[in-house]
This record gives structure tokens, C-alpha cells and sequence, in this order.
């Protein structure tokens, strides 16, 4: 099978160890995480982490099920395959001397990017978006010199229903296409509703 990019959210309850619990999953079972961050909610009971995982439908599966066996894990809901939005927020400081300081700040201007601090030989740009404009920016920026780059990690939200009563996430979570009929039945993420997540 081949490899992909899956974004979950899960919302769990603010108690100590859910995070080491979540994390020590991953570890036990070799799945590959590539970004978790968590996060405050409305609800100030309630965390919101979203994970992204980086593996076949199985894996994806499997992660699900785990999730949802945490006892602290209220949701679980994957996004892989719903329309969704998703930022992550970076902050990077850059080599910037007089000569070329102008075509670091002209660069970050393209990219929507603010300068948030100048020092005689250095600029730190701040930039939120998807993780391929990031790396885009990065790499743009990288001849000049890295100085250094702090990431916050992914974070998503399902897109708001376009037509009444048809929600992206619903979709999903009620056809997942990487189960079958018994495994819906049984899945975490087959009551998930978009009311039980944070607005978005």
C-alpha cells in the first residue's frame, strides 16, 4: 500500500497524562507521527489535538481505533479525506545584511509574511499557512541563511457546510473508504458529528 498524509483531530479531556498517553500509543505501535499539537477549546474541559500521521490506509485505521480506546479520548475524527482548513505557524530568523535585507523583506511580502524583529545583521519573519507554503518560503529563503526556525505544528478545522445539512466531515466519518461495514460499525469516529467539535 502506499504512503499518505492523514490530519485527525481528537478531542480529549483536560487531565494529567492524556498527552503521555497519546503519545506512548504512537511509540508502542512504530506509528510514524509527523506533527502533533495540542490546544485549548471552547469548552475549558476539553483539549484539541490534532495529529498528522504519516502511512497507508491500515495505519490510518489502526490509529483510529487505538485513539478511540484511550479512555481521557472524547472524539476522534480524520480529515484526510474532507474539505478542510488547515495553518501551521512559523517563525524564522534569517541572515539579513544591508545589501540583501531588502530581498529578505520583499520575499516575505510575497508570501503574506510579517517582520516581526530587525537586528543590525539578522530579520525574524513570522508566516502562517499550509505546511507547502512554508516549506516554499523556507527554501526561498534559505540561500540567504537560516539563522534559526521554530515551527507550531499543524492545526485543522472541517470546512463549514455549503449546502444545508451536508457537512464535508460527515461525509467522512460516515463512509470512511478504508473500512468495511462491520468496522464502521465499530470505528471511534462513526458518531462523530461536526457539533462535537470546536467551531469551524
Amino acid at each position: 500500500m502506499s504512503t499518505h498524509r492523514h490530519v485527525i483531530a481528537a478531542l480529549v479531556m483536560n487531565e494529567p497524562g492524556v498527552l503521555a498517553n497519546v503519545a506512548g500509543m504512537f511509540a508502542a505501535r512504530g506509528f510514524n507521527i509527523d506533527s502533533l499539537v495540542v490546544g485549548r477549546t471552547e469548552n475549558p474541559d476539553v483539549s484539541r489535538m490534532t495529529i498528522v500521521v504519516i502511512g497507508d490506509d491500515q495505519m490510518l485505521d489502526q490509529v483510529r481505533k487505538q485513539l478511540g480506546k484511550i479512555v481521557h479520548v472524547v472524539k476522534v475524527v480524520d480529515y484526510s479525506s474532507a474539505a478542510f482548513i488547515e495553518r501551521d505557524l512559523m517563525l524564522t530568523r534569517i541572515a539579513a545584511s544591508k545589501e540583501n535585507r531588502a530581498e529578505v523583506v520583499q520575499l516575505a511580502d510575497l508570501f503574506r509574511a510579517n517582520v516581526v524583529d530587525v537586528g543590525h545583521d539578522q530579520v525574524m519573519v513570522e508566516l502562517s499557512g499550509t505546511e507547502d507554503k512554508l516549506e516554499a518560503f523556507v527554501e526561498l529563503v534559505r540561500p540567504f541563511g537560516i539563522v534559526e526556525l521554530a515551527r507550531t505544528g499543524l492545526i485543522a478545522m472541517p470546512r463549514s457546510e455549503k449546502v444545508p445539512g451536508v457537512s464535508p466531515t460527515a461525509r467522512r466519518v460516515a463512509t470512511p473508504a478504508t473500512t468495511g461495514r462491520a468496522d464502521r460499525q465499530n470505528a471511534p469516529t462513526t458518531d462523530v458529528k461536526p457539533e462535537d467539535l470546536p467551531p469551524g
